[in-house]
């Protein structure tokens, strides 16, 4: 499940993105790109968890 997160907080950053810009409340676009921002984050640190096919060619 790990190896998915990476691409869900990616679709999740885009959908608070475009909720934030299309909402008209004040200040709503600077706190979606501030959680888009922690979304992205999170999903670069989930990165370590997708196989790495190089790695798995050399072992074999």
């Amino acid at each position: 499940m790990k190896r998915y997160l990476t691409s869900i907080f990616i679709a999740l950053s885009g959908i608070i993105i475009l909720i934030g810009v299309m909402s008209d409340i004040y200040w709503g676009g600077v706190a979606a790109w501030g959680l888009a921002i922690i979304c992205l984050l999170t999903a670069a640190y989930y990165t370590k968890y997708i196989p790495n096919e190089k790695k798995r060619k050399k072992s074999k």
